[in-house]
This record gives C-alpha cells, sequence and structure tokens, in this order.
C-alpha cells in the first residue's frame, strides 16, 4: 500500500545546545568529589597553602637533592581527565567504552605538559562511540568461547590506536586551543575588560547554556591558572551566587504577592543550596532584570580582578559554603568582597527596576516558570519548588505520560534531572519520606542524571519539558512528569501506585494491570493517563457505541493490514496515519502530530506494540474516533526496539482512554499477543480487538 510520506518536525537548535552542555556536565558533576579532594589538597599543602607541606604540594627538593613529585601534580594531570575521561566514555558505551576512552587520553596526557581536561572531554566520548561501532561489525559472528579473546584484544588494540593518535596529533591541537584561550583570558584580565564576560554568561544561566560554558571552558582553563598561579578568577565567573541573591532580596522588599512571599526561601537555597536556578523565574517575570545580573555579575568581577582574589578548584554547587572552601588562602577578603559587591550592585538595580515598574511581581510565579521554560526550551524543577504546581495544572499536566502501564509491584524510583544532584535530590528526599510513612520503607527511591538513566526502573519522575530524553532510555517505565521536585500533588498519585502494584488485587482500583502468567514483556498503554484525565469509562463506551451505530466504528476491517510495507519508523507512522486519514478519522495535521509526538516521547510500549497517537494539541484535527492496526511480522526497528505491532489511535475527546485501556488488556496477555503473531485473517484481530469496538 502506498503510503503519504510525511515531512518530520526538526528540533530546536537551542535544545541541542543544551544537551551538549549537559553532557558535558554529565562528564564532570560525578567526578567534583575528586575536584574538591584535589583544591582541599591544593589548599593546604602547596608552597602558598596553609600547611605547605613539600613532599605533599610538589616543591622544594628531598633529602636526596631531587625535586619533589608531591600529589597535586599528579592528582591534576592523570587522576582528574582520567576521571573524565572513563566517565564520558561510559555515557556513550558503559565500562567498556570508559575503558577505552581513559586509555585514549592517556595520548593526549602524555603528548603535552598542560592539563587535559578539554583532551579527556573528547577522547573519553570518542574512545566510546568508535568502541561501540566496532563492536557492532562483528556483533554475533565471534565462535563460541573467543568472545572474550576477540572483546579484550579489539578494546586494547583500539585504545592503543587512540592514544598514539591522541599523542601525535590532538594534544598538539588542545594545546593550541587552550593556550589560545589562556591568552584571550589574559588580554581580558591585563585590559580590565573580563567583567564584561557577565554580558554573556549571566543570559546564559537563564538560557541553561551554563553548563557548556563553565564546565567546557572555565573549569580547564581555571585549573591550569590555578595550577601555575595556586588560585584562578575564573572558577567563579559563573559560579558567584551575589548576582542572583541581589535580585531575590530585591524582591523580599519591593516584590508583591507569591513572588515577594517565596523570595526568601529561594535566597536560601540558592545562597546556601547552590542551586542557582531557583531565581530564573524571578529574571523571567521582568526580562529587563538580567540587568541586575549582569550589573552584579561585573562587579563581582572587577572586585576579584582588583583584588587578585580567586579559588583554588571549582566551586560546586555554586553556594557560599563550597565557594569559600574552595578560596585560596590570600582571596578570603576579595571573594567575601566580590559576593558582597554583586550582591548589593545586582539589589540597587533590581530594587530600581522593580519600584519604577507597575507591576511589580503580582504574576503568578508558575506564569513567569512556563514562560522560563518555553524560552530554555525544557522545565526547571526547583525553579518552581516554592510556588507549588499550579503552572503544570493550567498546562492539563496529569502526572502519569500516556503510555504507561505497570505490570509488577513498584520497587525501583528514579527522579531524573540534567545533573543528577540538586533539584532531583531534592524530589527524591521528599517522596522516600512519604513513601516510607506509607509503609513501604523498602521501595527504592534514588536521583540520577538523565544521561546515566537505564531501563531498569519501575516509575522515572521528570520535570515536565525533560521527559522526552529521558523516556527513551527508560521504556518500560511508568513516566511522571511534574512541576516540581519539592511539593508536587502528583506524589500522592505515585505513592498510592507504590500502595495498589504491592497489594493483591489492586490493578483495578488503580490503573495498572496484573502481569500475565508467563514471562511476558511489560508494555505501557495509557491505562494510568485515565486517572489523569479523571475520564469515565462509561460515558465513553457510550460515546463510542454511538459513533458504532452511525457506521462509524472505532475498528473498521478496512483498518486492519496483517502485512505492512514500512521498513522504518517514520514509514510505520505514515502507513498507520494513512488508514486513519482514508477514514477520514483525522486530517493530515494529525499525521504531522504523530511525528512530533514520537519526537518528544516514544511510543514504543513493550510487548512489540507502538501505539503513535497526536499531541494534546492535535485533538482539533479528529473528526471521529479511530483505530488502525499493522502487523509487521518480520517486525521494523522502533528507537532500538523491536516493533511487529503498529496501533494508530485517533481519540475524540476522551475516547481514546478507553481505546487504549483495551489495547493495554490485549498486550498484557502473553497468549493474546501470541494470537496476533499467528492470525491469517483480519476477522481474527477484529475478534481479539472487539472490546476496542464495545
Amino acid at each position: 500500500m502506498a503510503t503519504e510520506t510525511v515531512a518530520k518536525p526538526r528540533t530546536s537548535a537551542r535544545v541541542g545546545v543544551q544537551k551538549f552542555g549537559t553532557f558535558l556536565s554529565g562528564m564532570i558533576m560525578p567526578n567534583i568529589g575528586a575536584f574538591i579532594a584535589w583544591g582541599l589538597i591544593t589548599a593546604l599543602f602547596i608552597e602558598k597553602g596553609w600547611i605547605p607541606v613539600p613532599a605533599l604540594g610538589g616543591f622544594g627538593t628531598n633529602a636526596d637533592g631531587d625535586p619533589n613529585g608531591g600529589i597535586v601534580g599528579p592528582m591534576v594531570t592523570y587522576l582528574l581527565p582520567i576521571l573524565i575521561a572513563y566517565t564520558g566514555g561510559r555515557m556513550v558505551y558503559d565500562v567498556r567504552g570508559g575503558v577505552v576512552g581513559a586509555i585514549a587520553t592517556m595520548g593526549v596526557i602524555a603528548g603535552t605538559d598542560s592539563p587535559m581536561f578539554i583532551g579527556a572531554m573528547i577522547m573519553g566520548p570518542l574512545g566510546g562511540w568508535t568502541m561501540k561501532k566496532i563492536d557492532a561489525i562483528w556483533d554475533g559472528k565471534i565462535r563460541p568461547g573467543f568472545e572474550m579473546l576477540v572483546n579484550n584484544f579489539s578494546a586494547g588494540i583500539w585504545g592503543a590506536a587512540l592514544a598514539l593518535g591522541g599523542f601525535y596529533g590532538l594534544a598538539l591541537v588542545v594545546k593550541w586551543f587552550t593556550d589560545g584561550a589562556g591568552l584571550v583570558v589574559e588580554f581580558l584580565v591585563n585590559n580590565g575588560l573580563l567583567p564584561l564576560t557577565s554580558i554573556f554568561i549571566e543570559p546564559a544561566k537563564v538560557l541553561f547554556l551554563n553548563n557548556a560554558i563553565n564546565h567546557g571552558v572555565l573549569t580547564p582553563l581555571g585549573i591550569q591558572q590555578s595550577l601555575e598561579q595556586g588560585k584562578s578568577i575564573l572558577f567563579l565567573l559563573e559560579a558567584n551566587p551575589g548576582p542572583g541573591m541581589g535580585i531575590l532580596l530585591a524582591y523580599m522588599f519591593f516584590g508583591r504577592g507569591a513572588a515577594r512571599a517565596s523570595a526568601p526561601g529561594a535566597a536560601i537555597i540558592h545562597f546556601l543550596g547552590g542551586i542557582h536556578e531557583i531565581y530564573f523565574p524571578y529574571v523571567l517575570m521582568k526580562p529587563i532584570l538580567i540587568l541586575a545580573a549582569i550589573g552584579g555579575g561585573m562587579a563581582g568581577i572587577a572586585t576579584l580582578s582588583i583584588t587578585n582574589a580567586g579559588l583554588v578548584a571549582p566551586a560546586a554547587p555554586g553556594s557560599i559554603i563550597a565557594v569559600l572552601a574552595q578560596t585560596a588562602r590570600d582571596s578570603y577578603l576579595g571573594v567575601i568582597l566580590s559576593v558582597i559587591l554583586a550582591t548589593t550592585v545586582s539589589f540597587l538595580i533590581a530594587s530600581v527596576i522593580l519600584r519604577a515598574s507597575k507591576n511589580t511581581g503580582e504574576d503568578d510565579l508558575s506564569a513567569a516558570t512556563s514562560r522560563m521554560e518555553a524560552m530554555k526550551g525544557k522545565k526547571s524543577s526547583v525553579s518552581s519548588a516554592l510556588v507549588g504546581d499550579r503552572a503544570g495544572e493550567q498546562a492539563g499536566t496529569s502526572g502519569a505520560q500516556p503510555g504507561t502501564v505497570l505490570t509488577r509491584p513498584v520497587q525501583n524510583i528514579v527522579f531524573a534531572c540534567d545533573a543528577g544532584m540538586g533539584s532531583s535530590a531534592m524530589g527524591a528526599s521528599v517522596l522516600r519520606n512519604k513513601i516510607k510513612a506509607a509503609g513501604f520503607p523498602d521501595v527504592k527511591v534514588t536521583n540520577s542524571a538523565i544521561a546515566n538513566l537505564n531501563d531498569t526502573y519501575d516509575v522515572v519522575v521528570t520535570h515536565q519539558d525533560l521527559t522526552e530524553r529521558a523516556q527513551p532510555r527508560t521504556s518500560s517505565a511508568v513516566h511522571y512528569s511534574v512541576d516540581n521536585f519539592m511539593n508536587s500533588p502528583k506524589y500522592e498519585e505515585i505513592v498510592e501506585l507504590v500502595r495498589s502494584s504491592n497489594s493483591e488485587g489492586a490493578a483495578a482500583e488503580t490503573g495498572t494491570t496484573a502481569a500475565p502468567a508467563g514471562d511476558a514483556q511489560p508494555t505501557a498503554a495509557a491505562t494510568s493517563a485515565a486517572a489523569g484525565h479523571g475520564a469515565h469509562v462509561a460515558q465513553q463506551t457510550a460515546a463510542v457505541e454511538g459513533q458504532a451505530a452511525e457506521g462509524k466504528g472505532v475498528l473498521l476491517r478496512e483498518s486492519v493490514v496483517l502485512n505492512g510495507t514500512a521498513a522504518d519508523r517514520d514509514a510505520a507512522i505514515d502507513e498507520a496515519g494513512k488508514l486513519l486519514l482514508d477514514r477520514g478519522a483525522v486530517d493530515v495535521s494529525y499525521v504531522h502530530a504523530m511525528h512530533e509526538r514520537e519526537e518528544s516521547v516514544s511510543t514504543y510500549m513493550g510487548s512489540f506494540l507502538a501505539i503513535p497517537h497526536g499531541t494534546n494539541d492535535a485533538k482539533e484535527h479528529i473528526n471521529h474516533s479511530a483505530v488502525s492496526i499493522i502487523r509487521y511480522p518480520e517486525g521494523i526497528d522502533w528507537g532500538g526496539k523491536q516493533v511487529k505491532f503498529v496501533v494508530g489511535v485517533a481519540g475524540l475527546n476522551n475516547e481514546h482512554l478507553h481505546i487504549l485501556s483495551s489495547i493495554a488488556k490485549i498486550f498484557t496477555n502473553k497468549a493474546q499477543v501470541a494470537q496476533l503473531e499467528e492470525a491469517t485473517t483480519v476477522d481474527e484481530v477484529l475478534e481479539l480487538f472487539r472490546k476496542v469496538n464495545a
């Protein structure tokens, strides 16, 4: 059957930049403990430290007259880059990728006398990615008994080749880049221009591009400078909590409504907790307040430049506690002054703006949070922590993502955010306490970076627009999208899901489906969405029966294809959408929306099933409810998963909930899935799906 080709929606370039920054952060953040350890040892034992020890700090000579090597230099030269490289390689290709990435990085480390952080950020992921591609060449072709031999030697040979390439090639390129960037920084410092970097850094923070700037450029350059001078100003260009603190103080004195009421709590989280994103919605309520952040940032950097102050290592998170812990011995006055003056200047500018404005913050913070998230392409958890979940409710948020039915007791819940720290850790703590109070202390609640997720969790909680990045990594889990991690009402739904899934006979009460006998894979159709939308099955059934009486049954013979012709996911969506189009159930815009939905959240459900459907905004393009069923006996690739059944769904009003519930009951039954695979006539398929029309 010829199918109509529908163009795929394009992914925002801004989201791509943010993902790149998140990837860079994902290599650094798990190793922050090592950076702190190095910073503390440096602050204590180098020649200019608090307790100078030649054997540890690496200065002077020993009893034999040989130079002391110390541990400061080896840690920054070998330990930190190799940890970064291993983490980056593991993110791409698990432990095997991490090992090859670490081997490859030794080449760039030995090829130059500069700390190779940028080289590690390149060679680590490159080693993992290339090893993954090489393994794919002979996947399934190795004779039994030779797997270990081939795997070990291939990793060793390729790692050695990359190390040689790094030594003779990339090391020189990275050194050239590092030296060039260092000259630019030196020029800015010598000419008093470094404060101007706030013009770029402060807006970048609000747009969540700070990870790419801070961890991709400033941290490597700062460590190089710290190694040479014992401290670096670069560590505080982005991490200074002063600019945000000034804005929050201005709201405390001159704001109104929810903004003023929540500002004190936000200030504590920002200044002591170091989670800077908490103040972003306050800026987005009045975008002109970015001038206050820029002014405060410039004042702080100018103070650091004048006093020649700096940190010995990165301050992460950007808490005043972390800043003071990493401050160089001779820089406490300058660092403290930089925070105070940055706060003061930011406060004064923000105060003038708020007092001169007719609207001084009466708008609901949740609305400002939504505007911020629209600008940056994703949701921020803690920025709405103090204003509740109202924005999500206004936007139609419904808790569990459509397309999830749990077929097992909930034992493992994960909160996922960009870095796996801060906001997700707070959310995990809140829910962990609620679940323990409900009497389920054995249910594990953890937090993780999205980049580190795998498909082993029962429930995944993410902030609303981060779900599209978490879903492909955890396709068999129930996904909950919340508007904040602190006090979301969705937590009560999750607690109820834990209670019901761990109790006998609870499936019918909570929208979870008991696992069938045998080892059927868990599936995910949208029965849990019914609770979120508050739909009434009786009303849905009556509406569907009315359609059937008019000759518009939800599933008709002409909408069932036993041997689909599509060869890939996008063509299969077109094929399923074409069947809906041919029936007049939808118009072509709905098929476009089916592709848009697939780009944001995979509709793969498990048990060889995918249920492509349109976005919520596409409901106006549905004329009447309909389902199309296409079987692909040989299976097609659906984002790395094998799919044999593609069920296209268009539901008018809330009828799709009834449709998906019926489909879920079929695909959670191993015997019925086998019958679908073996069916030779359309009538056999219609018999199994008869409840869709019931």
